[in-house]
């Protein structure tokens, strides 16, 4: 049944989420470098290239560069209240060694903020959303060196400068726990996943942990207004069995993504973290001056939520397909065309676990369903009829207000791609989430005009209502 009663608080930040390497395209525009998205044609199913290629869709996106008025138009006629997208690093910093920013890449982020003020819309804005800058990349193997820390707070730097007073909401990475699984779009680390040694990879996660809390220092002493967030992948896992042992084995692989929220939002490494090193044989190297930095925690925690996964201690149980997380499929739960199960209870779950742990206001900024749309004609008009997609996100919306209920503080909701966009695991614009439908194929061919979805009215109805139009 519809209700008109609602568990969302007023003022909640009902809008969306982009990436610049997704949608913005332009890659050889305005000053901007390269980045490893340039290279990644194939997303992290298939190895990089030397230098960039036709086939990837990534150099075009969705030609947002060009269309960021009307697209945040578009946005905002949903009645968007907040717009997440990320400023591309190689914009500002081409090789990301200069030591002075690229004008021309600031003033197009001016330009972008100026569209979300003319619409009332507030920014969330990604400083690092898996776009390192490639010649970071390729000089320093990525994060597994310790002088990506200063490049990365020069960068910062001058993004609170410019936008400080602009800005109020900053996301220091995106899904910053993804580098254990995916290092080289996550982490810019050009050696290749099965030769990377525990010791680089732990390395470079202890240098982006430093670069993250020394960019929340930078920023309360430039833009003191700012609110800092992390963000992390939130994936709940559940025992395959009861058997204790299945338990034991989702603890550890818990443990292994709640290290990364532990250290922003405590300060330090948790006790379990530095056991599992040990008996990796990893010894980090951590100076006086990094423990002092890790010490300046984020004001919330910011998380995508996409799928739930189960553990098990039995070595013949494998692991599901499509999802760089690993984990073991739900056999209670159906999944999506890309494999990925949907369960938006694990979303209450997860976001009650969160909270609890670290008392810190949470807000959903990604979350959504890849899908094959179909574009038809509807009384005249071009569209999309994606119940599908309605409902998934109904169901989750659902269960977002039941975690409210329970208490859990939650600042906003941010949908996954609202505006069609190239994926970043597959590069596919076929894997389509939004509630604009853009006019491009995988092959590249397509006109890239826009075309709203049937979703695309009923997220502008969740928006007025405040979520009481929702379906319980």
């Amino acid at each position: 049944m519809t209700s008109t009663s609602t568990p969302f608080p007023p003022g909640f930040l009902w809008g969306g989420a982009t990436a610049a390497n997704q949608v913005e395209g332009a890659y050889a525009e305005g000053g901007k470098g390269l980045s490893i998205q340039d290279v990644m044609p194939r997303g992290i199913a298939g190895p990089p290239t030397e230098e960039p290629t036709e086939d990837n869709l990534k150099l075009v996106g969705i030609d947002f560069y060009h269309r960021y008025a009307e697209d945040i138009a578009l946005l905002a006629g949903m009645g968007f209240r907040t717009f997440r997208f990320s400023i591309a690093w190689s914009r500002i910093f081409p090789r990301g060694n200069e030591a002075e920013p690229n004008e021309e890449g600031l003033a197009f982020y001016d330009r972008v903020l100026d569209e979300c003020e003319k619409h009332g819309i507030e920014p969330l804005v990604t400083i690092s959303h898996y776009e390192t800058p490639l010649g970071l990349a390729r000089t320093h193997d990525g994060w597994v060196s310790r002088a990506m820390i200063d490049h990365y707070a020069r960068y910062a730097r001058t993004l609170f400068e410019r936008y400080g007073s602009r800005v109020r909401y900053w996301l220091t990475f995106n899904e910053i726990n993804s580098v254990l699984h995916a290092p080289f779009m996550s982490g810019g680390i050009v050696t290749p996943k099965d030769q990377l040694s525990p010791t680089d990879l732990y390395q470079a996660v202890h240098h982006e942990l430093v670069a993250s809390a020394l960019a929340t220092k930078i920023a309360r002493e430039v833009a003191p207004d700012a609110q800092i967030g992390c963000m992390l992948i939130a994936m709940p896992t559940y025992p395959l069995t009861p058997d204790p042992a299945d338990a034991l084995a989702v603890m550890r692989a818990d443990h292994l993504n709640l290290a990364f929220g532990d250290v922003h939002c405590r300060g330090a490494y948790p006790g379990y973290f530095l056991r599992h090193l040990r008996e990796q044989g990893v010894e980090l190297e951590i100076t006086a001056e990094d423990r002092e930095t890790l010490r300046h925690t984020v004001d919330f925690v910011s998380f995508s939520y996409y799928m739930s996964l189960c553990e098990s201690a039995d070595p013949t149980v494998k692991a599901g397909a499509g999802n760089i997380m690993g984990g073991v499929p739900n056999p209670t739960l159906p999944a999506s065309e890309w494999g990925w199960q949907i369960d938006p209870v694990g979303l209450r779950i997860v976001m009650n676990q969160f909270w609890e742990r670290w008392q810190r206001p949470l807000f959903i900024v990604e979350n959504g369903l890849g899908a094959k749309d179909e574009l038809v004609e509807v009384d005249g008009v071009r569209t999309v009829v994606d119940d599908y997609r309605i409902a998934y996100l109904n169901d989750h919306l659902v269960q977002v207000g039941e975690a409210i209920a329970d208490g859990v503080e939650t600042l906003g909701y941010t949908t996954w791609g609202c505006i069609d966009l190239v994926s970043a695991s597959t590069a596919q614009l076929s894997k389509r989430y939004g509630f604009v439908y853009v006019d491009r194929n995988d092959d590249g061919t397509g006109t890239l005009e826009r075309y709203k979805k049937k979703s695309y009215d009923w997220y502008a109805e969740v928006i007025r209502t405040n979520g009481g139009s929702l379906v319980r």
